[in-house]
């Protein structure tokens, strides 16, 4: 029953994705780190203390998530086995984030293709942290591939892994680890100290699925006939082109796939970081480089529930 959970709640994911207005555990996640984001900036002022105080804030984040998650699916299975299978498939479609992000990448995508410069920049500011008000369509295209392949990770391979560690509630945990790394894990002076914590952990986090990913995209990039070799090569030799340790693992993959050049100098919060770049220019970035990289997420997130799936088959069998 476990492996059809996730199945179905994989295939809700791709039917459904995150219609606006339902209840989703990550806003829940949102708001309770802004709380004690706000909470902690009150009491603590010093570099050491707000460090000390992101420590805390993500012991309580993540420990409630789990808490919360572990105890509504264990009340939902005493009150009856199949009520409780229904909440953990629940639970599970909620960490999935496939459809979202290929629906947020096409409506940028839609946007460029119809000539809507403001609009394209408009739905890119909502899925990257970066400024995009001065964006080119062509930078346009780069960041939403980037956005895609990096969050093929967080958004899927990430929470199958925890997942099949540790049930759903690990990945709504997981969820917690991550939403924290997206809310304050920056390394803009208001976020550097109190969000060290959560940057951090978040990198051990995606430690493992982020290498799996380069593996699962580069099977993908075989089955929808790219360049898998290149994909294989590039992901590995440019593995460490990113300030995150995960980060380069999944962009330069798919920058190899597609045969084009990813990362590069951005702004983030008015300051220019200068990124190095990922892969090679055998050709320019063009418009249709998007669904080709939407492809390739797809085909790696059913790669990943499958692999995960006859691991735990096989875990199971030992």
């Amino acid at each position: 029953m476990t492996v059809l959970a996730w199945c179905v709640a994989f295939l809700l994911d791709s039917l459904l994705g995150d219609p606006p207005g339902l209840p989703h555990p990550v806003r829940w996640i949102g708001a309770l780190i802004t709380f004690t984001q706000r909470a902690i900036r009150k009491t603590c002022h010093s570099d050491l203390a707000l460090r000390i105080g992101g420590g805390v804030m993500w012991l309580v984040v993540v420990g409630v998530s789990w808490c919360v998650a572990w105890s509504v699916l264990a009340l939902a299975e005493h009150i009856h086995p199949w009520f409780g299978w229904c909440v953990e498939v629940g639970m599970i479609y909620t960490t999935l984030a496939t459809r979202c992000l290929a629906d947020m990448a096409r409506d940028v995508a839609t946007a460029l293709r119809q000539g809507s410069l403001k609009e394209s920049r408009e739905k890119l500011a909502h899925i990257v942290g970066r400024d995009t008000s001065q964006l080119q369509p062509a930078q346009i295209t780069r960041a939403v591939v980037e956005t895609v392949a990096e969050n093929t990770v967080d958004g899927v391979i990430a929470p199958l892994f925890f997942l099949l560690l540790g049930g759903a509630p690990l990945a709504i945990a997981y969820k917690a680890v991550n939403t924290l790394d997206s809310m304050v894990g920056y390394k803009h002076e208001k976020y550097r100290a109190i969000g060290m914590v959560s940057a951090r952990l978040d990198d051990v986090a995606n430690f493992i699925p982020a290498r799996l990913s380069w593996l699962l995209l580069s099977a993908a990039a075989w089955l929808s006939r790219q360049d898998a070799p290149a994909a294989l090569r590039i992901g590995f030799r440019d593995r460490r082109n990113h300030s995150s340790p995960n980060c380069a693992w999944p962009e330069a993959t798919v920058a190899g796939a597609l045969g084009v050049r990813l990362g590069g100098p951005n702004d983030y919060f008015g300051e220019r970081v200068d990124k190095p770049w990922i892969g090679d220019a055998r050709r320019a970035i063009a418009l249709e480089d998007i669904p080709r990289t939407i492809r390739l997420m797809w085909l790696a997130s059913l790669l990943a529930l499958g692999l995960f799936a006859l691991t735990h088959y096989a875990l199971a069998g030992a």
